[in-house]
């Protein structure tokens, strides 16, 4: 039997509550598996766009035990060339802005041009006590690296660096106007703003450099949402412990997202860090992907167990699951929650 979604819990999780029931999290799923845990209430005749709120994406979340569904607000992005999907790609394939002529020259999309009657929509698919969380299209420096690639931001950094925050503005600002606008829907609960900022053993930029350029825009991010009255989340990849006071104290977002073993295992952050900021997710995706049920079961129980007392937790992985993730393992982990 699916349970009845009841946002709150995650709302209570994010305030660094005790939820009224153990709570899952997730940033997104991938479509094979969407669309196996959407079959009962299928097939779907919608067209399904990666991120896109649609019925599928929402039964899917729902069908498996969750109390929100996660989408994009729009199709508004940064990314007007093509970018191959590949396993790995390289931080370099950024080329749109190289200087300043080809700046002047790159036509900038603005959001409030895209359409987002999706959010509207939802209020039809969506079930009682379920709401939308809304992520990004990517954040502030992941859309400045699709448009600079990473070598040439470095370069602009030293040669030009009133051009380099031209560039970072003409990010933030359109960013914050997508989170303004999605913000504004009664069927979004809360939102994402999911910008991975660093390697295994520390940031992208310097924390200077990330103070300099990244994080005012993301403070005004979070400034926003709240100002809707509604929770922000900060998904974000890399070692950031130096910079995790100004999550936290400057920006302010109520809870954090993505860990790997290799950078701290998610039960020595929430241990750092849980008494100022909710903790999402963390069971490593590695872990999820060469363990067996049984050792899943056994780490994901312990770790609710863990912050059952002090709350804010909510249980998933590290990151997402993607289609290399077997289908076993993930339920193991979530029937850990929803299974009575």
């Amino acid at each position: 039997m699916v349970r009845q979604p009841d946002f709150n819990n995650i709302v209570q999780v994010l305030r660094r509550g005790r939820p009224q029931r153990d709570t899952l999290f997730e940033f997104f799923l991938n479509e094979p598996l969407y669309e196996k845990l959407a079959a009962p209430q299928g097939p779907f005749s919608d067209k399904w766009t990666f991120g896109l709120c649609c019925p599928m994406v929402i039964n899917a979340f729902k069908n498996t035990g969750y109390d929100y569904a996660v989408v994009l607000g729009s199709e508004f992005t940064f990314q007007l060339q093509h970018i191959e999907s590949k396993e790995t790609v390289s931080l370099n394939e950024g080329s749109a802005i190289r200087d300043r002529k080809s700046f002047d020259a790159y036509i900038w999309p603005e959001p409030e041009k895209f359409d987002y009657s999706r959010l509207t929509a939802a209020s039809k698919w969506l079930p009682n006590g379920m709401k939308l969380i809304v992520m990004g299209p990517r954040g502030v420096l992941e859309n400045v690296l699709v448009l600079t690639g990473y070598e040439t931001l470095c370069m602009l950094m030293i040669d030009d660096p009133d051009l380099c925050k031209a560039i970072f503005d003409g990010v933030g600002k359109r960013l914050l106007k997508y989170y303004e606008i999605c913000a504004s829907f009664d069927t979004v609960g809360a939102l994402i703003s999911n910008d991975d900022w660093g390697f295994k053993t520390q940031t992208m930029l310097s924390p200077d450099d990330m103070r300099n350029y990244v994080f005012g825009w993301h403070k005004k991010i979070v400034k926003t949402i709240h100002a809707a009255g509604k929770p922000a989340i900060l998904h974000s990849c890399g070692n950031l412990d130096l910079v995790m006071d100004d999550i936290i104290d400057e920006m302010k977002y109520d809870a954090k997202h993505s860990f790997e073993d290799t950078i701290l295992p998610v039960e020595e952050a929430y241990e750092r860090w849980g008494n100022r900021i909710a903790i999402l997710g963390g069971i490593d995706l590695d872990f999820i992907c060469r363990s067996n049920p049984d050792q899943i079961r056994s780490r994901c129980l312990s770790l609710l167990e863990r912050t059952r007392t002090k709350g804010g937790y909510a249980l998933g992985t590290g990151n997402s699951i993607p289609e290399y993730v077997p289908d076993e393992n993930f339920f193991a982990m979530i029937h850990c929650v929803t299974k009575d």
